[in-house]
């Protein structure tokens, strides 16, 4: 089995993705796909099953590999695919742009508000106010172990 090929291609303002890779000898396969976000445009597959046998097998399939690998690339740029593009992603001249971002409104200033005046109070509020207490790490060790006891 051989490592595969990837490229991203700009192609009318939008980025593709061709992936070429070998399935491996069990299967003598070649396949090539053509991708735009995550979506699969287009699909190359030929057999080497009648290379199983060549001592050069590596170097024949690697060969085939490239060869496909551009074959599609070109069709790429020459257009073969803008109908299926059109149909898969959108209008049917090139896949739908992502809406460029608008500036965000600002949200508009709202005077400020008075705080309210709190009528005093003697007493403490009701609610208990929480406390932390600093303790020392031989401390805290040990009040953790006779907690247990």
């Amino acid at each position: 089995m051989i490592g595969g090929y990837n490229h991203n291609f700009r192609y009318k303002e939008q980025m593709y993705h061709v992936q070429t890779e070998d399935s491996g000898v069990k299967k003598s396969e070649i396949t090539t796909l053509l991708y735009s976000g995550g979506t699969v445009l287009a699909r190359q597959t030929i057999s080497y099953a009648e290379l199983a046998n060549d001592e050069l097998l590596s170097g024949c399939v690697e060969s085939r590999m490239k060869d496909q690998h551009k074959q599609m690339l070109r069709q790429l740029k020459s257009g073969h695919y803008d109908g299926r593009i059109g149909e898969v992603l959108g209008d049917g001249s090139q896949p739908e742009k992502q809406p460029e971002k608008q500036p965000e409104k600002q949200p508009e200033k709202q005077p400020e508000k008075q705080p309210e005046k709190q009528p005093k109070h003697d007493e403490p509020p009701e609610t208990a106010q929480a406390t932390t207490t600093v303790m020392a790490i031989d401390e805290l060790i040990f009040a953790y172990l006779s907690a247990g006891r």
